[in-house]
């Protein structure tokens, strides 16, 4: 009994730190739980997608919000225990959805609950940077890998975010709930910029206990991600560097939907050429 609470509390984690040593980023432990947490993120957005396919938009938005209430409650969780257990009453101000992963807590719960053009745009955002946050937030989370076991809340938790936003991002088009229209653009773009402005300058103006300036979106420094290529040509810490990590958000949604557009319609051509081929031969 008193091993199992051990082990409970060292999961956790916040009962005077962890006893077990971080198994470090890119270890088979890293691997091997990143392979489960993607291989069952892709299992359920292909299975749920092509099930709920043909359905109406209530029945479509019901995966999306089981995974709103799971990634938002989660992390809710994992930020109370901080809080309490850890004695960082303003531990939570680290915790803030300010970056590009964690911005998915709020435009899934929007992208499963709104109506109208506000569900498009929202749904938009989350297709377009679902599986780019699952991906970097599992495979390249480096900075958390190196710094905490695998088998711990941080990473966990983690695990479990970034993977449901990944799920969401999957599922999306493959329920056919994305609408991609060129009108919507324009707000995909607009929130991802309003986060960056917000993120910069609460880098700047909260206080963090040893004195460090803080690093949402990761516009200060790469910590560990794959953002030291630019922080190796700019420098952590000028404005060069920041406005490179912004430019290469921008740079992903402008090829995003470039390559959305480019496979769109080569199917559609495609399909075209099959009705004419078939009205011809009738």
């Amino acid at each position: 009994m008193n091993a199992i609470l051990e082990a409970i509390k060292d999961f956790f984690g916040y009962y005077g730190g962890y006893k077990r040593p971080a198994e470090g980023a890119l270890s088979w432990q890293h691997l091997l739980f990143v392979c489960f947490t993607l291989g069952l993120m892709i299992f359920l957005a292909i299975y749920l997608g092509k099930r709920n396919r043909n359905k109406d938009i209530k029945t479509k938005s019901k995966p999306l919000i089981v995974t709103a209430f799971l990634i938002d409650g989660c992390e809710l969780i994992r930020i109370t225990l901080r809080c309490i257990f850890a004695n960082e009453p303003l531990g939570w101000l680290g915790d803030l959805p300010l970056y590009l992963c964690s911005i998915q807590f709020i435009t899934i719960p929007v992208a499963a609950f709104a109506k109208g053009r506000v569900k498009q745009i929202a749904l938009d955002f989350v297709f377009v940077f679902g599986l780019l946050g699952a991906v970097a937030g599992t495979i390249g989370a480096f900075q958390n890998y190196n710094a905490y076991p695998v088998l711990s809340i941080k990473n966990v938790v983690s695990g479990i975010t970034h993977a449901g936003a990944g799920f969401a991002g999957l599922y999306i088009p493959i329920a056919n709930l994305h609408s991609m229209k060129k009108k919507n653009i324009p707000w995909v773009f607009g929130i991802l910029i309003a986060f960056c402005i917000v993120s910069y300058i609460v880098n700047f103006t909260l206080p963090t206990s040893d004195g460090t300036v803080r690093n949402y979106m990761f516009l200060i420094r790469s910590d560990d991600t794959p953002y030291f290529i630019l922080e190796g040509i700019f420098g952590a810490g000028t404005i060069a560097y920041s406005i490179s990590v912004v430019l290469a958000f921008v740079l992903y949604i402008a090829l995003f939907y470039g390559v959305y557009y480019y496979i769109t319609r080569k199917h559609n051509q495609k399909i075209n050429h099959s009705n004419h081929q078939t009205e011809i031969s009738l």
